[in-house]
């Protein structure tokens, strides 16, 4: 018990995996891969993974910290939200409550993970009543727009997300109705900045496919590029206005990109510690008579 605890959701992106698995694998106690048996996502769509990815899975698994869930995720009956989340409770429960569990998207880079699960360790006493205590731990993601030929968009200001809790009763996707702590973590959400076809695939078939204008977000995705950027704002495929404007870094690839973050934008990123603390302590208030 009391374990660091990490499941991805496997389904037409699974390539990003062998970015965002080296990232977190050192501190991870246990890497739960979970995959529809009958290859299909929320939407019904089918997907198809390589035997190569498997390849990959038992060559850099040199601690053996992966195991593979299979099982029927798809419900016709129900919608692509509700198949997410039921999902995410699925697989939480091979996780194991009494453990931090963390769960993430293979479009998901975390870029200080060793910084989080110290944190989480110094919450430890959060793992013992997990149900009379529920709390979920929020950093922050930093969203990849759109790849160029020289480099990744990216929205200039972080946003609060929530990937670990030590009781998964979702409601809807990652969230449930516990207590949020706010940790200045960043992850490098790769979110949009993916080639068109594929973007279009998960714009179609994730939880969210009902409440997105497809033809409208696209048409503006397209327009964007390295020299009109900076007339533009109001990026976000929901409500445009949550992702005011766009900033730019060099990469041509994953590597590239962690290198020049590290470097160059990490630190302008983090919340300030007075943020951090006035969210902390209204989340105190707002549940200290639950």
């Amino acid at each position: 018990m009391k374990k660091i605890q990490v499941g991805f959701l496997v389904s037409y992106d699974y390539e990003m995996l062998k970015n965002s698995i080296p990232l977190i694998y050192e501190e991870a106690d246990t890497i739960f891969l979970a995959i529809d048996k009958n290859r299909k996502t929320w939407n019904g769509a089918p997907i198809a993974i390589s035997p190569d990815f498997y390849e990959w899975i038992e060559n850099f698994d040199t601690k053996g910290k992966i195991t593979i869930y299979e099982d029927d995720f798809y419900v016709p009956e129900l919608s692509t939200m509700e198949c997410e989340v039921r999902e995410r409770k699925m697989m939480a429960e091979k996780m194991g409550i009494g453990n931090w569990i963390i769960q993430l998207d293979a479009d998901e880079y975390f870029i200080n993970f060793k910084r989080f699960v110290d944190f989480l360790k110094s919450k430890n006493h959060y793992l013992d009543h997990p149900e009379k205590n529920k709390v979920l731990i929020q950093p922050f993601h930093v969203n990849l727009y759109k790849k160029t030929e020289n480099g990744y968009f990216y929205v200039n200001e972080a946003t609060k997300t929530v990937v670990a809790t030590n009781y998964p009763d979702y409601k809807v996707g990652r969230k449930t109705k516990g207590k949020v702590i706010y940790f200045n973590a960043l992850i490098l959400h790769e979110c949009l900045a993916r080639d068109r076809e594929k973007l279009i695939q998960k714009l179609t078939n994730w939880g969210h496919n009902e409440e997105v204008d497809l033809d409208g977000f696209m048409k503006k995705w397209d327009s964007v590029n390295e020299t009109n950027y900076k007339e533009m704002e109001n990026f976000f495929f929901l409500e445009p206005e949550k992702w005011k404007y766009l900033d730019f870094i060099e990469g041509k690839n994953s590597t590239e990109l962690f290198e020049n973050f590290r470097a160059e934008k990490e630190k302008g990123l983090y919340k300030s510690n007075v943020f951090i603390f006035k969210k902390n302590l209204g989340q105190f208030f707002k549940h200290l008579f639950k």
